[in-house]
């Protein structure tokens, strides 16, 4: 796999992210000097990363050299990460949605996400198991990490997303459609109608739709 595959493992993580916000909701190469001021990052061993992933030594081998590839310094920064996303999007405004989706990456919170929480990631995303997937998403959505997702969060959630699809998005945007989807999303989640929707809430209703678990299929043979 080279960069190109690996682009493509981050294109699938973005869909089933934009798929699962809107059923919710109802209605190359990147600039070296960016890389380079990372510090060089070595990953841990290949062998602990297969005993805590679910990808052969040889699919992380194939990862790595893809990743280096895209970052040289073993590390990337959120610019960087950017840059990298807004080429899946090139028809609207991706920076908001990849803040969000960097963030969730950066599980250590240190500003640059290594190859280890990159391919966690990953692993979570494509291999992982279907509570495992919605629990990942659940902390994407809930951006203050209150282990709640309220309706502030949520709209921010849809406005980076119809930002992102740009010109494509559908239906088109208007003033009240990103309040539409938040509505929906809180009909269908919040089952107690406390304002909030919790990660037990959440993985509930999205087990419940079909169609939700349709899309998380798409991952099963990506790799």
């Amino acid at each position: 796999m080279v960069c190109q595959e690996k682009k493509l493992c981050l294109r699938f993580c973005c869909g089933v992210v934009i798929a699962m916000s809107f059923l919710s909701g109802g209605p190359d190469k990147i600039d070296d000097e960016l890389e380079m001021t990372m510090v060089c990052h070595r990953p841990e061993g290949l062998e602990q990363l297969e005993a805590q992933t679910n990808f052969t030594k040889r699919e992380l081998q194939i990862l790595y050299r893809g990743f280096k590839n895209e970052c040289p310094s073993g590390a990337v920064n959120e610019e960087t990460f950017k840059h990298i996303y807004a080429q899946f999007f090139p028809h609207g405004d991706a920076s908001t949605y990849a803040h969000y989706l960097f963030n969730a990456f950066d599980t250590t919170s240190n500003g640059s996400i290594k190859f280890e929480e990159f391919v966690m990631g990953l692993s979570t995303l494509l291999r992982g198991t279907v509570r495992e997937k919605l629990e990942w998403t659940f902390h994407l959505y809930d951006i203050n990490n209150d282990g709640y997702i309220n309706r502030e969060e949520m709209t921010e959630i849809v406005r980076a997303i119809y930002d992102m699809m740009g010109k494509y998005t559908y239906p088109a945007i208007k003033g009240d459609v990103p309040k539409q989807h938040v509505d929906a999303f809180f009909q269908k989640m919040d089952k107690n109608k406390d304002g909030v929707v919790t990660l037990e809430e959440f993985i509930v209703a999205c087990q419940e739709d079909e169609m939700m678990m349709r899309s998380m299929q798409l991952f099963e043979n990506v790799m």
